[in-house]
This record gives C-alpha cells, structure tokens and sequence, in this order.
C-alpha cells in the first residue's frame, strides 16, 4: 500500500526522538559515547543475526567483496554519526540535537548536485526554491546553536552543562558535522541498497562494523570501568530501547524507505522530529532557550522551501510519465484510423 512509507516514516520519527532521550538519560548517569554505541550496536547485531537467517535462508544474494567494501564503508560512516550524534547531544539537549539534524535535506540537495544525481537548473523555480530554502537551513542551524538566548521554559540547576555557552555551541557543531555524514550515509546507502537490495543484512553488517570500531575505540581511550556497567537499571533499559528501536527499527524502517521512495523521501519527515522533541522537552520539564525555538521556527521553513521545490520536480517527473503512457496510444489510435482508411 502507497500509506505504508508515510507511516513507517513517522514511527522512524518518534523512535529517532526517543533514541535522544534514552542516549542522554544513559549518559548522564556516567556512560561514555563509545561504550553507550558499541552496547546498542551490539544488541542490534544480536538481534539481526537470527532475522536475516530465518528471513533470507532460501534467497541470499550473494556477498562480492565490492559489496563488503560498501557495508564496511556505510559502518564507517555510521560510527562517525553515531558518536559525533552523541556528543554534541552530551553537550546541548534532545531539542537543540533534533533541530539541527533538520540540515540533512539541505546537504543532500548539495551533495546530489554535486555528484549529478540530478540537474541544476538555474532558472527553474523549483532549483530555486530548493537553494533559497538549504540558505534558510544554515542560518536557522546556525541561531540555534550561536544564540542561546535567555531561558523560556523549563528548571534546571544554575551549574547544568546546557548553561556553558561555549559547550551549547560545540554541541551544535558537532551535530552539524554529523548531519553532513548522515546525508552522505543516505546517499551511499542509496547506492548500496541499488546493488545489494537485501535491508536487514546490510543492516547486520553495518551494526556489527559500528560494534567493532566501538570496542576498539573503547578499548584505547576509557580508563573507568564504570562507563561498561549495565547498572542502574534506567542505563541498561536505555540501552535495549536504543537497540531495539533506535538501531533496528529505525535504520530498517529508513532502507527500505530509500529502496521504495529514494533517499529525499527519507529526509521529508524530519520537521516532524523537531516537533516531537519540543513536546518531549516541555513534557520531561527540560529547559528550552529562545535561540533553540528560534533556530527551530527558520529550519522548518527552509525545510518546507526545500521540499516545496521537490514536490515541483516530482509532479512535473509524474506529469512527463504519463505524457509517454498517452503518446503510444495515441500512436496506434492513428495507425488503426489509417488501416481503416487504406
């Protein structure tokens, strides 16, 4: 059914959101990014490795190295997402994390531009529209995280991390940064998914890789122990919440959206994100500043100016499609007429 996309893309929403909540409540009791990563991809793998056996026994493609190359390259990626994800959510809020991954549509027009996966036309309103709105995603990202602005809702303790300035702004980059991955991950998964059309193995490569880089960077850099323990309970429920739903559901829910719709339909749904933390944040009495609202309102315009400027292109593309259906058959009504004529 054509509603299923819709909806599976908005659960991917809400469990993107809860992934936040949950990574943050795990790491503010002591956890590290890379130990709080490596448990999550670890549990997705686990629970993957038996889905893709009893799913895919009778009809594996088979695994080229080519096709090892792009899964170990897509988990590459995935690790730098996921840790640069976390740690500027360590040092900013769900909200202020959410708002900004809203740049992915503006990186992907960029970067699918780049790379020719689509035509620049400079006078097309649509081109147009899609320019002026990824301009209007950098200078919301960029309000959000430069102006903090004065508190608006929320209590928190006068020494909280989200008061340092300094700290709420490097939160901001770094999640920049990784929205910029995340839609080169989109992008490269597109491809991938184009050769290797098989979700949840691609899926258990790219947990177990991400597994794998985490244990070695845990194993270089933490010190405490502590940051490996499952306790107190709320960290170890966090865990299997990011595993289950945040990895697995959301990152299978996200490939097939690419394989079915592309990898823009994918990015369509990220206001709705925006809009879930700020109901999070208030219900959870988390503090929300003026610049985050701020930075939030310019992003989801931008984003609507983008998608404005998609919706132009894939009408016109539907438009083109059903011209050419109508022209062979307005071709053979003519020959038919000439038959009958002769």
């Amino acid at each position: 059914m054509e509603v299923i996309p819709y909806m599976a893309m908005i659960a991917a929403q809400l469990a993107q959101v809860g992934l936040a909540v949950a990574a943050k409540e795990a790491m503010s009791t002591g956890m590290t990014t890379f130990t709080f990563t490596f448990y999550s991809s670890a549990i997705s793998t686990l629970i993957l490795i038996p889905l893709s056996i009893f799913l895919h026994r009778s009809a594996l493609p088979p695994l080229w190295p080519t096709f090892l190359y792009g899964f170990f390259l897509l988990g590459l990626l995935g690790f730098l997402m996921q840790v640069l994800g976390l740690l500027g959510l360590q040092y900013s809020s769900p909200l202020l994390s959410t708002t900004i991954m809203q740049l992915s549509p503006g990186f992907t027009f960029i970067l699918i531009v780049i790379l020719r996966m689509e035509k620049f036309e400079n006078k097309s309103l649509s081109t147009v529209a899609k320019t002026i709105g990824t301009l209007v995603l950098i200078i919301g990202a960029l309000v959000a995280t430069l102006y903090k602005g004065p508190q608006i809702f929320g209590i928190g303790p006068l020494n909280s991390i989200l008061t340092t300035h300094s700290d709420w702004v490097i939160g901001g980059l770094l999640t920049m940064i990784c929205s910029l991955i995340a839609s080169v991950f989109i992008i490269s998964q597109a491809f991938v998914l184009k050769k290797y059309p098989t979700e949840l193995i691609l899926m258990l490569f790219y947990s177990c890789c991400i597994a794998i880089l985490c244990a070695i960077s845990s194993l270089v850099t933490e010190r405490d122990r502590n940051s490996w323990s499952l306790s107190p309970r709320s960290r170890l429920m966090a865990l299997i919440y990011s595993g289950l739903f945040g990895n697995v559901f959301q990152l299978c829910i996200g490939s097939w959206c690419i394989k079915k719709k592309g990898p823009f339909f994918v990015v369509v749904f990220q206001p709705l994100g925006t809009v879930i933390a700020l109901g999070a944040s208030m219900f959870m009495g988390e503090i929300i500043y003026v610049g985050s609202l701020v930075g939030s309102i310019i992003i989801v315009v931008g984003f609507f100016l983008v998608i404005w400027g998609k919706a132009k292109e894939w009408n016109k593309e539907e438009k083109g499609l059903e011209s050419n259906n109508k022209m062979p058959l307005l071709h053979d009504k003519v020959n038919d007429d000439r038959k009958v004529n002769v």
